[in-house]
């Protein structure tokens, strides 16, 4: 069956189509888009069928239509931001588009019109602080998170009203942890109220439960800074991106300095990781992701232009190396289709 990878390629200002075989993992290059600045995150609408663009260089949000037969890319409008996102993600019913930005230290949301393209001036901006790396939805709809980096080293926890879109910071506060480990990106266990954290300065991961009952919508330790490196690497690194795969029984890091994807099981039962081994990729591994059938992991190398592309051992979690491809300068994001 063939399907679909969009690239975001930061340094030639386009977004790069592949055609996806999922019997072998294959790809081969669709077309491209060219795009009005360095395309950053990618984020898809509930029903599929449109792609919102964060465009750093230009500071803008681009959306554009996905045809439901070819999968390409019809821009239909792009609305001027004040400073660059680094992060998108639309909330559960579609409505609403959440963005955080590094920099600027703060968050937005944009409503989302009628004809699925992203309107003009936010209708919220909360500032945060510095590096706020990440926002997203849980899957009731009622409760958001913003991981911070170092300095501030913090998750800020909030509530989400999905009828106004508007985010209220939750009575408790945030989430601190005790040492500088700095979160980043974060992701959702498929089945269990469990998230979990890649921690940029602390080469580490975390997993947290999403709490009910008296104090709903805040995160308790599970698991605490798990090493996604080896325990002789004694040089710099720092983790980016964490992804589950759709069955959750594997977590993925990338490790920027090891040059490597950390695996993980994860049990069953109570969520919990327990390391599976590093497979080296390319130089410096910012972006990857998993496809929909769990079978295949690629990763873009920011340091090499290529795309590294791996089958996922289904009862052990192991990656093998399948191909490599060079793909263009800085690629920034990997979303499947």
């Amino acid at each position: 069956m063939q399907t679909h990878v969009y690239l975001s390629i930061a340094g030639e200002n386009r977004i790069a189509i592949y055609t996806f075989d999922v019997s072998d993992g294959s790809i081969e290059l669709q077309e491209n888009i060219n795009v009005s600045g360095s395309p950053g995150p990618l984020a898809l609408s509930p029903c599929g069928n449109y792609l919102y663009a964060g465009l750093r260089s230009s500071r803008e949000i681009a959306s554009f239509h996905i045809d439901e037969e070819t999968k390409r890319l019809s821009h239909l409008r792009t609305v001027q931001l004040d400073a660059d996102t680094c992060y998108i993600a639309t909330d559960k019913t579609g409505n609403f588009l959440l963005s955080a930005y590094y920099g600027a230290g703060k968050v937005t949301v944009h409503t989302i019109g009628d004809d699925k393209t992203v309107q003009g001036e936010p209708i919220q901006t909360v500032e945060t602080d510095i590096h706020a790396h990440c926002i997203e939805t849980d899957a009731s709809n009622r409760y958001a998170f913003v991981p911070h980096t170092t300095p501030r080293n913090a998750v800020y926890q909030f509530r989400f009203d999905e009828r106004t879109g508007m985010l209220t910071q939750n009575p408790v506060g945030n989430l601190n942890p005790g040492a500088p480990i700095g979160p980043r990106h974060f992701c959702f266990h498929p089945s269990k109220p469990i998230l979990y954290f890649s921690n940029e300065q602390g080469s580490s991961v975390s997993a947290y439960t999403l709490r009910e009952g008296d104090t709903p919508g805040i995160l308790v330790d599970l698991q605490e800074d798990l090493s996604t490196l080896p325990a002789d690497f004694e040089e710099d690194n720092t983790c980016a991106q964490i992804h589950v795969d759709p069955h959750g029984k594997f977590l993925y890091v990338s490790n920027r300095g090891h040059d490597s994807i950390a695996g993980f099981a994860i049990d069953e039962d109570d969520g919990k990781l327990s390391p599976i081994g590093h497979q080296p990729t390319e130089p410096t591994p910012r972006v990857f992701n998993i496809d929909g059938t769990g079978n295949f992991l690629f990763v873009g190398g920011q340091g090499s232009g290529r795309l590294a592309t791996y089958r996922i051992n289904r009862e052990t979690g192991v990656l093998s190396p399948l191909a490599n491809y060079a793909v263009g300068e800085s690629p920034m994001w990997v979303l499947f289709l």
